[in-house]
């Protein structure tokens, strides 16, 4: 196995980078055979009203958002759609701690993406200190009971941990410093988890010992190589679900009616957008 430096040395230019394992050949091949699985999985969701909740959690700077993307890029956002929940208001502070993710579960027939779910209790706020020690503990208890209520529902729940080692989060964390297009995504919290791994470990390995359980279990994504952590998690999202083929009618474009005398009004008297593309040129 190659030394964490040497991981590092071998980042490419993916994103924020990812070491090299996988061709950019071989893996955009099955890339692409696995996303025209999940839009088979999609439709066999949408065909059976099956209800399918997909968990995406781990430490910042995972590749996490990456693999969502990947997952939803060619899925019917009317099928398909990812809930990336804001800092709760003062009122929903107030309410039971699940009550606002509840309203974001799936209908019959709707896959829904948790880019980051409830269990940020037992991550960033309690390592923050955003939450109670009462707090945290009473999640730790009732969220065990919360899922196998979904699972018990007939909800297909699915939850990932994309694992990245302390080096290669650091490295990350440093393109997207350097990246005036990335720099956005690193937050002062992000910056404040460097600081804390230790603490971010203890919380998840305490996560763990409550929430993984035999209905609802965590499946760990190592993802020092974001290509390989992608394919991994789809292929085992795809063989975890026993969707089948559903065949769907080819649509036929129906004939293009004689014209009638319609004449488009003169382009001068619409405003256009500039052609910049015209002032690159082809050189």
């Amino acid at each position: 196995m190659p030394a964490v430096t040497d991981l590092i040395s071998a980042l490419d230019d993916d994103e924020e980078g990812t070491a090299v394992g996988l061709k950019k050949a071989v893996y955009e091949s099955e890339l692409l055979r696995l996303q025209t699985e999940l839009v088979k999985l999609q439709e066999w969701v949408r065909a059976e009203g099956a209800r399918l909740v997909v968990v995406f959690e781990g430490r910042d700077a995972a590749g996490k958002g990456g693999t969502i993307k990947r997952v939803a890029e060619h899925l019917n956002p009317r099928v398909a759609r990812i809930a990336a929940l804001p800092t709760p208001t003062e009122r929903e502070r107030t309410q039971w701690y699940f009550q606002r993710y509840v309203e974001h579960l799936p209908a019959a027939g709707e896959i829904v993406l948790f880019d980051r779910s409830w269990y940020n209790r037992a991550g960033v706020e309690h390592v923050m200190g955003f939450c109670t020690p009462a707090e945290h503990q009473r999640f730790l208890r009732q969220c065990p009971v919360f899922e196998r209520m979904l699972v018990e529902d007939g909800i297909l729940l699915r939850k990932y941990w994309f694992s990245v080692s302390d080096a290669v989060q650091e490295e990350r964390f440093r393109r997207r410093a350097e990246d005036p297009l990335r720099r956005w995504k690193l937050s002062p919290m992000d910056l404040e988890s460097l600081t804390r791994w230790e603490a971010y470990s203890r919380a998840k390995d305490e996560m763990f010992v409550h929430t993984d359980a035999l209905d609802a279990p965590w499946y760990v994504v190592e993802s020092d190589d974001k290509r390989s952590a992608r394919l991994n998690m789809i292929a085992h999202l795809l063989s975890s679900v026993p969707y089948t083929d559903v065949a769907l009618p080819s649509p036929a474009l129906p004939p293009r009616p004689a014209s009638t005398g319609y004449e488009r009004p003169s382009k001068e008297l619409q405003t256009a957008v500039p052609d910049h593309a015209a002032s690159l040129g082809n050189g």
